[in-house]
């Protein structure tokens, strides 16, 4: 990705964050207000959309969760597509540092919510929940310190989420279903030949794909997969460079299919559709809560595997990678801003929710009470202690550049 591009990339993201926030404070305002009774009723009223004999009839929040999420992963793979084929994911010597890192902060997490819940069927079905990182939130605690810290940080940061966001779509597509439908899978596969064909062709006009998406979304939703994953498979389609265009040329956005719906999609995204999901999802009522539920193993599993286990999967193979000379610090960074980025990927907020929403879909409440107390409180925990380090870092990286500028 091209440097400005990438800045503002970031830059979006980091603003989406700060709006995520607010949407979380006032889900959880609601929720403990005495519109939480017209706030459930909202997101539990029914909507259909009837074409001839197919209905598709849904809660709204089940709109929210399956229908909005999946613009959401359908950024998500534009933007690792993108990303592998020109981008920080293309060469292998860039791609090495935010794989081992996101690997370790994957398994950590989930190796904790696991040693934690294993006795409890149900529980353990949110493994996963804990291995999530918010690039939105996370992007947008290093803004807060500006140009202190160096884009290179932010780059690792921004790549290693979009690793983690792609593991989220593995597990979701290997666990996180239903009892599957042959027919409906036989549709979403003609969808997808559909696709390979559009692809081909080099055909560039987005509505194509666009509809031939919708299609597989429904085939996808009507077979028991997850419907999210309608997003990613349309994604990996649309074309980045137009048909004709010089091979090894860097294609303008007006002609890239790919980087057009991309940049298209980033505002929708960060500031319409995240944080209408925080909203319908965030708000946890604390009424009831007590020391029994903080101390669920179910709670700890989640808020522990976020704050210690990110940070330890993380940092922990960075530390040994760049202790071996296999990495290297980016230019104008420390070890402990590595340290305080890692902390920031313990920030799991919409990714988590979303993965305990499939977890503990139509189960308990308290099963998903204990989730998002878990997943706020880690985050939380995250946050502060990594605004914390950064900061204690970019004090000493100025420190430094004033003694350097002193001693020159």
């Amino acid at each position: 990705m091209p440097r400005n591009a990438l800045q503002r990339f970031i830059k979006l993201e980091a603003s989406a964050g700060i709006l995520l926030f607010l949407a979380a404070v006032l889900s959880m305002i609601i929720a403990n207000s005495p519109l939480a009774a017209q706030m459930n009723a909202f997101l539990n009223a029914r909507a259909s959309v009837i074409v001839g004999a197919l209905t598709v009839d849904k809660s709204i929040l089940l709109w929210i969760n399956d229908g909005l999420m999946a613009v959401f992963f359908l950024l998500v793979g534009l933007e690792l597509k993108r990303e592998v084929l020109e981008g920080q994911l293309s060469k292998l010597s860039q791609v090495a540092m935010p794989v081992v890192a996101a690997i370790g902060g994957f398994v950590v997490p989930a190796l904790i919510f696991a040693a934690l819940n294993f006795r409890d069927p149900i529980a353990i079905r949110g493994w996963a929940i804990p291995s999530a990182t918010d690039i939105a939130f996370a992007l947008g605690v290093l803004s807060l310190f500006g140009s202190r810290i160096p884009l290179g940080v932010k780059v690792f940061l921004a790549s290693l989420a979009i690793i983690d966001d792609l593991a989220a779509i593995v597990v979701i597509a290997l666990f996180y279903t239903s009892d599957l439908s042959v027919t409906a899978l036989g549709f979403a596969a003609a969808g997808i030949a559909v696709l390979v064909i559009l692809n081909m062709l080099h055909i560039t006009r987005i509505a194509a794909y666009i509809i031939v998406g919708v299609v597989i979304w429904v085939a996808v939703l009507k077979s028991g997969v997850h419907a999210t994953l309608a997003g990613v498979i349309v994604a990996l389609a649309v074309p980045l460079t137009a048909k004709n265009l010089p091979a090894g040329t860097r294609p303008p956005r007006e002609q890239s299919p790919l980087r057009s719906l991309e940049h298209s999609l980033h505002p929708w995204v960060g500031y319409a559709i995240l944080p209408v999901f925080a909203l319908a999802n965030a708000g946890v009522s604390l009424d009831g809560i007590s020391w029994q539920m903080i101390a669920n193993p179910l709670t700890l599993g989640i808020a522990i595997g976020l704050f210690a286990g990110k940070q330890l999967g993380v940092f922990v193979p960075l530390w040994i990678g760049l202790r071996a000379g296999w990495f290297s610090v980016p230019a104008g960074a420390n070890l402990l801003m590595l340290y305080g980025t890692a902390i920031a990927t313990g920030i799991g907020f919409t990714m988590s929710f979303f993965i305990g929403s499939l977890a503990y879909e139509d189960l308990d409440p308290m099963y998903n009470s204990a989730m998002k107390l878990g997943v706020l409180g880690g985050s939380m925990l995250s946050l502060i202690l990594a605004i914390i380090v950064l900061w204690i870092s970019t004090l000493q990286t100025m420190t430094k550049n004033n003694d350097a500028t002193v001693t020159t």
